[in-house]
């Protein structure tokens, strides 16, 4: 496939709705989604969670795309959906692909201030609010949202206490500026009374849909400034998939995505690799178990029993963090749990570096004696707590600690590394089964071009990159320059065999006052390797005489060590405590010893809370907001300065 060729498409899919049509057409009876009982959200047995096939959400998406034309929704209007991970925005980002809308993503965390800003920007005309609290949200806004005509609410029913006429006549019928919110019900009920009079007219508007007709604008969640609207049609979500697709199966025919697969979705779709999990099924036919109650990821992996898993680094840090606490906790005096947990994770990981590295580690017949047994005494019941038949893991939206990446490996959970952005739909690069290396985030996709510029930051082009952002000329003019490069602003390297690794990001590289360099990503991924108990480095030194950092602690595992070490209190006592204090300094020195002497970690100060996104500290894709940490903490930020 090449960059900018897109004939080289399958003729008949010219949309995401086509592959949604296809699909459905194809395989009806097949699963399609199962997710948690309404009734019954924290069941563990897996024959109480609802599942639909592929027939039953293709009708339910007819109904809700003549829902949204009946309320006068057009070819390319757009329409948000601010709801969490759940079945409901699946079907009802799959209606407005079938109306041939284009589909507005919403954080649900998003503070009204930038809701109001991103729904006004992107003219969005109708939204679907996943609950009261996202509801009254909206109607705290709704003077300044004019262009809203109607909200369509997906769980429960339209409150009566809202303001001024707003709780209206809400039997589904619209009345003028009566019912400016309607139910999920409402809507579907609208939809199946317009398919009576015109049942070919879904047909009509997919089939009018091309690949240059704009399928999602996606606001970048951002770590400074203003979200921007990244403009994404339906050529690029279609040449992800088949690109990524295509790769799978040329590089790893024997692990390749199979409709047999089942992947376990949690992540945000409002977010771009969410939204490419979300489309990845259409093309392939497997199964998507869906819940995005990040408390819920540990107990619903056995449940689920996922073949694979998308997920955020940050997730895997806790899960092995989590992992090693509990053998911590041996109460035998030999202690023979952790031991032999150590010993296990210390042979698996050299065997699999040894097989998958750069090639200067090996592993002798006896390493691999030991690590077969390894397996079988201590991998297989890790394994068995992830569901059983995890095949791989696909990390993406930040940098993968190596450690945690190699230890993956060794349980026989490979965690495959995508790099992509918004901007790219999701995905220009993935680590495969076959072709997989520790430290580097594969090779570029099928179609994807790739370079190093001279200062060393990270440009691609393909038939996958975004038209632009909405309404910023400016910022696309930066981004897309005249060849059709997208600077990506990631500071990176390929080594001889055309594997990538990121470094940092351009604009995060800082200078100290000496004038020398670092590199602050790489070392703060670093650190929550070697770390157990940390949640966040954030390393700081722009203009300043050294580098130092704040250290927030992640309280599950921290609490567990107070425990063991007698360290008594609640997270802000214990993180307060000198004893804790000496941990962590053993583990900044263990950073340290890897860096150069001008990068080193002078001083640092644990913070009294973990950082959250609802302080805007983290983006809600959990990546690290550096300047609003600083100005949470001035007076950590000052002792470090003092």
């Amino acid at each position: 496939m090449t960059t900018t060729d897109l004939t080289t498409f399958d003729p008949a899919i010219r949309s995401t709705g086509h592959l949604l049509r296809d699909r459905v057409a194809a395989t009806p009876e097949r699963r399609a989604f199962s997710f948690p009982d309404p009734a019954n959200p924290d069941t563990t047995d897996p024959d109480k969670w609802v599942t639909l096939t592929w027939g039953e959400v293709g009708r339910q998406a007819v109904e809700v795309a003549a829902g949204l034309i009946s309320l006068g929704v057009q070819p390319e209007d757009r329409v948000a959906i601010a709801c969490t991970t759940r079945y409901e925005w699946a079907l009802a980002d799959y209606g407005i692909v079938y109306a041939a809308a284009a589909t507005v993503t919403v954080y649900p965390t998003t503070l009204a201030d930038d809701v109001c800003f991103i729904l006004d920007d992107s003219d969005s005309e109708i939204v679907f609010v996943e609950d009261a609290e996202q509801l009254a949200k909206l109607t705290g806004l709704r003077d300044r949202l004019p262009k809203i005509r109607t909200v369509v609410l997906l769980e429960g029913e339209v409150p009566g206490n809202l303001p001024g006429d707003l709780s209206g006549e809400l039997s589904g019928e619209l009345s003028g500026d009566e019912s400016w919110v309607i139910t999920m019900d409402d809507l579907r009920t609208r939809g199946r009374d317009r398919l009576v009079t015109d049942p070919g007219e879904i047909d009509g508007r997919i089939d009018s849909t091309d690949l240059h007709n704009l399928a999602t604008l996606i606001y970048t969640s951002g770590t400074t400034g203003r979200p921007k609207g990244v403009l994404l049609p339906h050529r690029v979500l279609v040449f992800e998939v088949l690109a990524m697709a295509g790769t799978l199966e040329r590089t790893s025919p024997g692990t390749n995505l199979t409709i047999d697969d089942k992947q376990f979705l949690w992540l945000p779709l409002s977010h771009v690799m969410g939204k490419l999990l979300l489309t990845m099924p259409l093309y392939i036919g497997f199964e998507s178990a869906i819940d995005g109650r990040v408390d819920r990821i540990v107990q619903n992996l056995p449940v689920v029993q996922p073949t694979f898993m998308g997920s955020a680094p940050r997730i895997f840090e806790k899960a092995y963090n989590g992992i090693a606490t509990m053998m911590a906790d041996d109460p035998g005096p030999l202690r023979i749990r952790e031991r032999l947990f150590h010993w296990a994770s210390r042979v698996g990981s050299k065997v699999f570096e040894a097989d998958h590295g750069d090639g200067s580690t090996t592993a002798s017949r006896l390493d691999r004696i030991q690590a077969r047994i390894a397996d079988r005494l201590v991998f297989s019941t890790i394994r068995e707590r992830f569901g059983g038949r995890v095949r791989y893991f696909i990390s993406g939206s930040a940098a993968l600690n190596t450690d945690i990446s190699r230890w993956f490996g060794a349980t026989g959970m490979m965690i495959l590394e995508a790099y992509g952005m918004t901007e790219s739909g999701g995905g220009s690069c993935l680590g495969m089964p076959e072709a997989y290396r520790t430290g580097r985030i594969g090779r570029p996709l099928d179609g994807v071009e790739l370079c190093i510029a001279d200062d060393g930051e990270i440009l691609f082009r393909c038939a996958g990159v975004m038209d632009g952002y909405h309404n910023n000329p400016e910022a696309t003019a930066e981004a897309l320059d005249d060849d059709g490069w997208m600077h990506t602003g990631d500071i990176g390297d390929l080594d001889a065999d055309g594997y990538i690794r990121i470094t940092d990001r351009k604009k995060e590289l800082f200078k100290t006052s000496n004038g020398k360099y670092a590199a602050p990503a790489l070392m703060e991924a670093t650190f929550k390797g070697l770390c157990p108990v940390a949640s966040n480095l954030v390393v700081i030194g722009e203009g300043r005489p050294y580098v130092s950092a704040l250290v927030a602690l992640d309280e599950d595992p921290l609490l567990a060590w107070a425990q063991r070490e007698g360290v008594p209190g609640v997270y802000a006592q214990v993180a307060a405590d000198p004893r804790t204090h000496e941990m962590v300094q053993d583990y900044v020195d263990e950073l340290n010893s890897s860096l150069n002497r001008w990068e080193q970690v002078k001083r640092f100060q644990i913070l009294p809370r973990d950082l959250t996104v609802e302080d805007a500290e983290l983006t809600p894709s959990l990546k690290l907001r550096r300047k609003p940490v600083e100005r949470n903490f001035p007076e950590q930020v000052a002792a470090n300065y003092a």
